[in-house]
């Protein structure tokens, strides 16, 4: 990743904390809670973006797709290593409460005092890593299944941290991708199959074209020609992984010209979608409806598994 990119990357994570001080005086503790995860988020990837430079060496076959699928796939990692119990993010926690007085929520609330949102821009001193090193790397394992979320709680959640890389890399909002991968997939439950069940990880329903030299599942999906939907037998790209499918269709809308004016509206989720449908992405004429639909409900969704 470049300069430009690891700056952006950091600019849009030190936002998040920005926001994070206006909401500080209202519940101190949670705050310090997710301004420790920011930290330590920021953290993680810059210590994945060491251990690849110190590690391994441009190739002759290194181009900009392959460093911006690395990239995210290191975020990714980055990101799966955050907020695990005992780590990093709990220690900086208690050094920020030390430091902003709010060691004990039940007594600040029964003095009637709360923490200053300017704390938050003190200088803060992080405590030792040799103590948090084996308790980070021997729990890399993120659990997704919640019993008691919903099967769509569980989509969201599942692909958060692939889609924030995807944002990282594109600038399209993680919402609007998870939302996607939502629709073409029926959060989950239709994935597009190998001929042997096995799952083909595209949840973004791509097409293999001629210039696809991947696996391919060959299936039949619905097809509109002039408003009438008929069934067709297709090819669509398959994947190792999820992550793989995400870091495909990044790849797909940051850098076909095709997209461009689409990926320019990202910030709006109505003119998102119309763009992709006039783009030509799907041919259901009521894509665009549904993807608003659908990226709505996933916003609401992130705020309520995060």
């Amino acid at each position: 990743m470049g300069l430009s990119q690891t700056s952006n990357s950091l600019s849009m994570d030190l936002r998040s904390l920005d926001r994070l001080k206006s909401s500080s005086g209202t519940d101190p503790k949670a705050g310090i809670k997710e301004a420790a995860k920011q930290l330590e988020g920021l953290f993680m990837q810059e210590l994945m973006k060491s251990m690849r430079a110190s590690t391994m060496s441009t190739g002759m076959l290194d181009n900009q797709a392959t460093e911006m699928g690395t990239s995210m796939l290191d975020t990714q990692f980055a990101n799966q290593m955050t907020g695990i119990p005992g780590g990093l993010g709990d220690k900086i926690a208690k050094q920020l409460e030390r430091q902003m007085g709010v060691a004990t929520q039940s007594a600040a609330q029964q003095t009637g005092t709360q923490a200053d949102a300017s704390s938050f821009n003190s200088t803060v001193t992080l405590p030792s890593l040799k103590s948090t090193t084996s308790d980070v790397t021997a729990n890399t394992q993120v659990q997704f299944d919640d019993k008691n979320l919903s099967p769509s709680e569980r989509f969201v959640r599942q692909h958060q941290w692939a889609a924030q890389a995807a944002e990282r890399a594109t600038g399209i909002p993680a919402s609007n991708i998870i939302g996607q991968a939502a629709l073409e997939s029926g959060w989950g439950k239709h994935e597009i199959k190998m001929k042997d069940g096995t799952p083909s990880h595209n949840l973004f329903g791509i097409k293999a074209g001629a210039d696809w030299k991947g696996k391919v599942a060959e299936v039949t999906t619905t097809e509109y020609t002039n408003g009438v939907a008929k069934k067709v037998t297709a090819k669509f790209r398959a994947y190792d992984s999820y992550a793989e499918a995400f870091t495909d269709h990044a790849r797909l809308l940051s850098q076909s010209p095709r997209y461009s004016q689409t990926v320019a509206m990202a910030d709006s989720v109505k003119d998102y979608a119309k763009g992709l449908q006039k783009a030509g992405y799907a041919t259901d004429p009521a894509y665009a409806d549904k993807l608003t639909k659908t990226i709505n409900t996933t916003l609401r969704l992130q705020r309520s598994v995060t």
